[in-house]
């Protein structure tokens, strides 16, 4: 199965209010695992920079003057290129990248996305009720490095690749990126990109054995210095 963990950084909270994305970073994985493949740009919000989205991420107006502006094919379309028909994470997605998104798309004239999200902070939330939630804590409680992240502020590529390793653990550690499953013609599939249980197959030559005649000859000798009632010799139920 193939997923998109993505982030945005934007000039501010709201599209309404004239806010608009200036960074998309997205990472794949398959079977909830990192590939190192991944999708990273620039955006011109052909607008200014407010001082605190700058503290944020960095980003001023002059940086991003000779980026493409959002509906250049650079931009969104080949992030909805890579992205696909794949189910989307983001932290927070529901409440703010989603929305942000799909309104700049919108007003570019660009088709709407109608991929289905997972929302890791909802997800968080869940499995930890009560504690903090934000990417931050996330990192800190399952001990990802964010000194990257301390030293430079947020970036979209960034913060997805932090992303994808806080839900790699929120969904069973490492090991859940572990898939056994035959190749891509899906023999091996199910509905909804699970993967069915494979019985083991017999050897078609028996290993030979590993016991001696000695060693056999030495185990009798001592079960019968035990005594007929020993429970060696009473037959497992």
């Amino acid at each position: 199965m193939r997923q998109i963990v993505f982030d945005l950084e934007t000039t501010g909270f709201k599209f309404s209010e004239g806010h608009r994305i200036v960074e998309i970073g997205a990472i794949e994985l398959i079977n909830g695992a990192v590939t190192g493949r991944n999708f990273h740009i620039y955006v011109n919000p052909k607008r200014d920079m407010p001082d605190g989205a700058f503290r944020v991420h960095g980003l001023s107006q002059a940086f991003l003057a000779d980026k493409p502006g959002f509906a250049d094919e650079k931009a969104a379309p080949a992030f909805c290129a890579f992205v696909g028909g794949d189910e989307l994470i983001a932290h927070n997605g529901a409440g703010f990248d989603m929305p942000f998104l799909q309104a700049e798309l919108k007003a570019a004239g660009l088709p709407a996305l109608s991929n289905q999200l997972i929302d890791t902070l909802h997800l968080a939330r869940r499995k930890f009720p009560g504690a903090p939630a934000s990417l931050d804590a996330l990192c800190s409680r399952f001990g990802i490095d964010t000194d990257e992240r301390k030293r430079d502020g947020h970036g979209a590529l960034l913060d997805s690749r932090l992303l994808a390793e806080v839900y790699i653990e929120l969904t069973g550690g490492a090991q859940a990126g572990l898939n056994f499953a035959r190749g891509d013609n899906g023999d091996d599939r199910v509905a909804g990109g699970a993967t069915k249980t494979r019985q083991a197959r017999a050897r078609p030559t028996p290993l030979a054995p590993r016991i001696t005649e000695a060693e056999k000859d030495a185990h009798e000798a001592f079960l019968a210095d035990l005594g007929a009632d020993s429970l060696w010799r009473t037959p497992a139920e």
